[in-house]
């Protein structure tokens, strides 16, 4: 098959790539803002795409006429005091890759929504894909993830031909994305071996997160692209992640904090530009279901090897490493380093985008 991969550097797209290239069977067309170099480059049509400009309209045409299949993982996290960049990036990209596909006839396209679509759950129990995808009100990620879901619907509607597939992955962790995780979520002057040092973890008990391991994810997006699956399936391994859990990761003890003080800290904190995560995530751990996946398994053969505990296992030790992958994405992290990108191009949270 042709396969063109957007967003293919990243944390699910740099291992997409590699369960792909792997088969030895496919014509591999990896877009993304920044390309590998190297070894890691071999056996891809690397090409320049920044899907958060109508610039790249004639980019993504080229490199999807005479596709088999588009998948298409391009999201943006950071800067995230730049809302307008963030959408312009994740619902605009996905609102020209969905023009694009028109274009070029793709006749299958796999979308990587997220758990973040969902409305909040009203209980514990787990839902499946016929649960709305109205998003968290208060989190942006949620309601960007939403508002792309609102375009996929409207392009199944049109009757332009397209197979769609939604891809619903709870949180995704692997060890290489360590590095990139740091950057995106902790401040330049923290050095990753603090994360060993916490001593008590202030947090609502109630937290509680989906999570799911890159390479699950990787194999549930082969699965679908082999046999032409089409509609929405949830991605999550079998426990999900709480908050007794993350404190007993990190080796801290959990100290029951309400969500509402925990959140009024981060908000304060954030808006101070001290740490660059927005409180909408944290309304999203306690707004989100747990995920049933009972069509991933059941018609894809999909059963996921890592549980959750143990990605968050694997994703913490990759942050006390700065673990790092062979893409631009997953680059190395330094505190040097990091103060260095601050000097030179502003502080993650509030750097400018072109």
């Amino acid at each position: 098959m042709r396969i063109v991969v957007t967003g293919a550097t990243g944390n699910i797209g740099s291992v997409v790539v590699q369960h792909l290239r792997a088969e030895g069977t496919h014509d591999l067309v990896g877009l993304a803002r920044r390309l590998p170099e190297g070894p890691d480059s071999r056996g891809v049509d690397w090409r320049p795409a920044d899907l958060s400009t109508d610039a790249c309209h004639d980019t993504l045409v080229a490199a999807f006429t005479g596709a088999d299949a588009v998948v298409h993982l391009a999201w943006g996290f950071q800067p995230s005091h730049d809302l307008a960049y963030l959408a312009r990036l994740g619902v605009g990209g996905t609102r020209r890759v969905l023009r694009a596909v028109t274009g070029a006839g793709v006749p299958h396209l796999v979308h990587m929504s997220s758990v973040g679509a969902y409305s909040p759950k009203r209980d514990d129990r787990p839902v499946d894909e016929s649960w709305p995808t109205g998003g968290v009100r208060t989190s942006r990620y949620s309601r960007h993830k939403s508002a792309a879901e609102r375009l996929l619907d409207r392009h199944e509607a049109s009757g332009a031909g397209t197979l769609v597939t939604r891809l619903r992955p709870g949180i995704v962790g692997q060890r290489a994305a360590g590095s990139a995780l740091l950057r995106y979520g902790v401040p330049a002057l923290v050095p990753s071996k603090a994360l060993g040092l916490l001593p008590v973890l202030p947090m609502d008990r109630g937290l509680t997160i989906p999570m799911v391991h890159t390479d699950d994810v990787a194999r549930a997006v082969v699965a679908v692209l082999h046999r032409r699956a089409g509609g929405p399936f949830n991605l999550a391994a079998g426990t999900p992640v709480t908050a007794a859990v993350l404190a007993d990761t990190l080796g801290a003890r959990l100290v029951h904090t309400p969500s509402a003080v925990v959140r009024a800290v981060m908000s304060a904190t954030w808006h101070a530009h001290l740490q660059q995560v927005d409180t909408g995530w944290l309304d999203m751990g306690f707004a989100l279901p747990v995920l049933d996946t009972a069509r991933a398994r059941g018609e894809l053969d999909w059963v996921p090897a890592k549980d959750g505990p143990q990605v968050l296992a694997e994703v913490i030790e990759g942050m006390r490493e700065a673990a790092s992958g062979r893409t631009p994405v997953l680059r190395p992290r330094t505190v040097l380093g990091a103060l260095g990108d601050a000097i030179r191009h502003g502080p993650v949270a509030v750097r400018r985008r072109p």
